[in-house]
């Protein structure tokens, strides 16, 4: 019988362990000395919340699935009919191959095929790597259409310190701008400074009750290029950091609390190189060129490791 989530791929170094599933190219499960990282799922399971997946060609939500792209208007499904979305892709249920499976590393791959709504051909590469630094994962779209093609990328991590729930738990997150979002189709309509509001945690401070589905930007990064968001249990010392390349512009802080089974258990920082209804908007959005010209390829890679 195969689990719900498809095959199962197993790495470990460093004193980590981390699965990742064939469904969704997902990361199901990361440890370290057998603390868990990320609040994954079940291999008897499916992915729930969006749990690890990957979101491509576009993250978070598209307007009506509906977008216009140099003249042409495109139609997507609506996959989160009840706010009328197209919500974090194509590729979150498909199966994703395996191009190569080693101890430490696994790298899969999907050929996305131009359909109704996204009518470009792209291949997908994500590899999943350990090493004593913890967990790097790299994403890569290379257009194979003749045509230039819309893109952005994101993945859904729920990153965890204990049983939670997250509330005693400190929060240090690189985010200045936040994104305004409206409460019932959660669509941005601005943005603001997080400078005197209760998101603000570029220095370190408890996350107490604070309900967070917000999508920040302005990230504080240092001489790398590179932004890190930490939490971490004050009582035992113990926490986990999630950094992010510059190929990611944007972090989104979810607790769940509109999930009453998960609310509060964990904290999702997802990383996204763009915002929400990109698509529309345009922001940070990728154009590939055709394919076999530069700049038909994007690659962008974020990473976890345990703080002890």
């Amino acid at each position: 019988m195969l689990p719900p989530s498809g095959e199962q791929f197993e790495i470990a170094a460093g004193g980590y362990r981390a699965v990742i599933t064939e469904s969704g190219g997902a990361l199901r499960l990361l440890e370290h000395g057998g603390r868990p990282l990320v609040d994954g799922f079940g291999e008897d399971e499916m992915s729930a919340g969006g749990r690890g997946q990957q979101l491509v060609p576009w993250p978070n939500r598209t307007r009506d699935g509906r977008y216009t792209f140099e003249g042409t208007t495109q139609q997507l499904p609506l996959t989160e009919p009840k706010r009328g979305n197209a919500s974090h892709g194509l590729a979150r249920w498909v199966a994703w191959s395996v191009e190569e499976h080693t101890a430490h590393s696994v790298s899969l791959q999907y050929r996305l095929m131009a359909q109704t709504g996204y009518p470009w051909t792209l291949d997908l590469h994500v590899v999943y790597d350990l090493s004593a630094d913890g967990l790097t994962v790299t994403q890569t779209a290379t257009n194979m259409s003749g045509a230039r093609a819309p893109y952005a990328v994101g993945s859904h991590p729920y990153v965890c310190v204990g049983d939670g729930p997250v509330d005693t738990l400190e929060l240090t997150f690189p985010g200045a701008t936040r994104y305004l979002v409206d409460p019932e189709r959660l669509l941005p309509h601005g943005s603001e400074p997080v400078e005197g509001t209760e998101f603000d945690f570029r220095l370190s401070r408890p996350l107490k009750k604070t309900v967070l589905n917000d999508t920040f930007t302005d990230l504080d990064r240092d001489e790398r290029g590179v932004a890190t968001a930490t939490l971490l249990d004050p009582a035992t010392g113990q926490g986990v950091s999630l950094w992010v390349d510059a190929g990611y512009s944007c972090l989104l802080l979810y607790t769940a609390d509109d999930v009453p089974a998960t609310a509060r258990r964990s904290l999702a920082i997802e990383p996204m190189s763009a915002p929400p209804d990109a698509l529309n908007s345009g922001t940070d959005l990728v154009v590939l060129s055709p394919a076999g010209t530069d700049g038909d390829e994007h690659t962008a890679a974020w990473g976890i490791r345990a703080v002890d």
